[in-house]
């Protein structure tokens, strides 16, 4: 079984569970949300929230739960639907390379988190964000926990969601763009990655601001699209359509 160690005392959250907040209300629903690819060079940040009574969090943890990057692709993809099943209600949502780069990653994560728990179908009593930050203007009790994901069964089980619904959408654009190896690196900067952006510039479905770190006048490197689907639009649909 998973452990999940928590840095609070028992005075301040719920006892028999680690995301406990100041309540003995087994029925009480915590919110767990967390992002994903917000250290890629391609696509867009993803954010997933699912809310979950108290009583359950432990079945998350005997499910397996635990950070989604302790995890195999495999044991992700099992998990996406047993977590589905066992929470209350649960939503994933994302910021836009454009936002991204109008806002900064930092902000647009935030607003990826924020839009995943506004389009919960029940409202937490309280929400544990993954992350030192808290969310801007979120009308609901909120704790922002440093490596959330390894402290909190509902911040990790949001962690799978959102990693295995980016994992799908990058794996659907992939083959359009063979030279960066995306299906292994997920858009992340490993040397094959970097290399190819140095020798073939940026598609449109690259952040600009990201790349520039690692090469000069991105700007001017950047690929027309190879097909009119440039946006990833299309295919943020079908992948919300097969795993809703």
């Amino acid at each position: 079984m998973v452990q999940f160690q928590l840095p609070f005392s028992d005075s301040q959250f719920y006892p028999t569970h680690p995301d406990g907040f100041l309540s003995d209300n087994p029925d009480a629903l915590i919110a767990g949300v967390d992002e994903v690819g917000r250290g890629s060079l391609f696509g867009p940040v993803v954010a997933a929230a699912i809310a979950v009574p108290l009583s359950s969090l432990s079945e998350l943890i005997a499910l397996g739960v635990k950070d989604s990057k302790q995890l195999s692709f495999a044991k992700r993809q099992t998990l996406f639907p047993l977590i589905k099943n066992q929470v209350v209600a649960w939503h994933i949502s994302y910021a836009t390379i454009a936002e991204i780069e109008a806002l900064n990653i930092r902000q647009a994560s935030l607003l990826a988190m924020k839009r995943c728990l506004q389009k919960l179908s029940i409202s937490p009593q309280h929400c544990l964000i993954d992350g030192r930050d808290r969310i801007p203007d979120l009308d609901l009790p909120q704790t922002a926990l440093i490596r959330g994901d390894q402290i909190s069964p509902a911040i990790a089980a949001a962690s799978i969601l959102a990693k295995v619904w980016r994992d799908e959408l990058i794996l659907r654009i992939a083959p359009r763009y063979p030279e960066y190896d995306l299906a292994r690196n997920k858009g992340y900067g490993t040397q094959k990655h970097r290399t190819a952006l140095q020798k073939y510039g940026l598609t449109p479905l690259h952040r600009p601001s990201f790349c520039r770190k690692i090469m000069l006048n991105a700007d001017s490197f950047i690929k027309p699209p190879k097909s009119p689907n440039s946006g990833g639009l299309d295919d943020i649909k079908i992948v919300k359509n097969r795993l809703s």
